[in-house]
């Protein structure tokens, strides 16, 4: 795979990134030692239900992250509002070390920040390979004077097809590269939109439930994916709500609930948190049948 020029040279060894964070602390809007991602006060409200409200939060580079919490947390919202895909109320956030705040998803893309959708959005009635084409930066053709360059915009495209080519045969897609988009399985796409979001060339890949629908015999594959993206360098920040994928592969683990960072950690530091146990199963979980309040 080539190499991303928005990235960090990627680490001596994968395990460098997360041996950085040894010494965190695993609290909520706790500093990373290298955040590739910042944000700060970001709200968002539709209608009375705050559904975003994150003081602060950071995402170390070359980790896989996973934001986590239970129905109606914000999370795919927060993914939104990092991504270009929807306006906050207020709120500030950089990555790589500049403002992206405002900026649209397509221009979010080019800094190297790209995202997957829950439900994914694969070009049906295109080829796969198109759909791939589609999503390669800067196309010279594209643009009024550049289409008078042929020789230009034809050896782009001839590595722009090269390049994707060697995307889906990483996936193991090449042999439906000429098959409509829409033909595919659910976990074929969700292999497509991965692969189409590598691109960019991104230093970041935010994963939206990336294993929602899949069948389970491409659930591994998906893992095998996700993993070699970050020993590749990148950094990964997903959404799951299988709890065995979320402390299988995390690195360390974001807890949302009610739009808020309620807790953050390893992924032993987040079984055991009583927070975020209370989250998902309610306060009153724990207190035993027929014990009366007094006061």
């Amino acid at each position: 795979m080539s190499s991303d020029a928005n990235a960090a040279p990627a680490p001596a060894g994968a395990q460098a990134p997360v041996d950085r964070m040894a010494g965190v602390d695993p609290v909520p809007g706790v500093a990373k030692p290298d955040a590739i991602l910042k944000a700060d006060g970001v709200r968002r409200s539709f209608g009375g239900l705050t559904a975003v409200d994150v003081d602060h939060l950071e995402v170390q580079r070359g980790t896989i992250t996973a934001l986590i919490g239970p129905n109606g947390a914000g999370k795919s919202t927060l993914f939104n509002l990092l991504t270009g895909f929807d306006r906050v109320d207020k709120g500030t956030w950089s990555f790589q070390g500049k403002a992206v705040n405002g900026l649209s998803g397509h221009k979010v893309a080019r800094q190297g920040m790209v995202r997957t959708f829950q439900l994914t959005k694969a070009l049906t009635r295109m080829t796969v390979l198109d759909n791939m084409l589609l999503a390669a930066p800067g196309q010279s053709g594209e643009r009024f004077a550049g289409a008078f360059a042929r020789p230009v915009w034809r050896r782009q495209e001839a590595a722009n097809r090269e390049r994707a080519m060697d995307l889906l045969r990483r996936f193991k897609l090449d042999a439906k590269r000429d098959d409509l988009a829409g033909s595919l399985s659910g976990g074929q796409r969700k292999l497509l939109e991965m692969a189409r979001s590598l691109m960019v060339n991104p230093s970041m890949v935010m994963l939206d439930e990336p294993m929602a629908g899949v069948n389970p015999a491409l659930v591994q594959s998906l893992l095998g994916h996700i993993t070699a993206l970050r020993d590749e360098g990148m950094t990964v920040l997903f959404v799951e709500h299988d709890m065995d994928v979320i402390m299988g592969i995390s690195d360390w683990i974001v807890v949302l609930a009610e739009g808020k960072v309620i807790a953050e950690g390893r992924p032993a530091d987040i079984r055991s948190n009583t927070q975020v146990i209370d989250a998902y199963l309610g306060v009153q979980h724990d207190e035993p049948a027929g014990t009366e309040e007094t006061s």
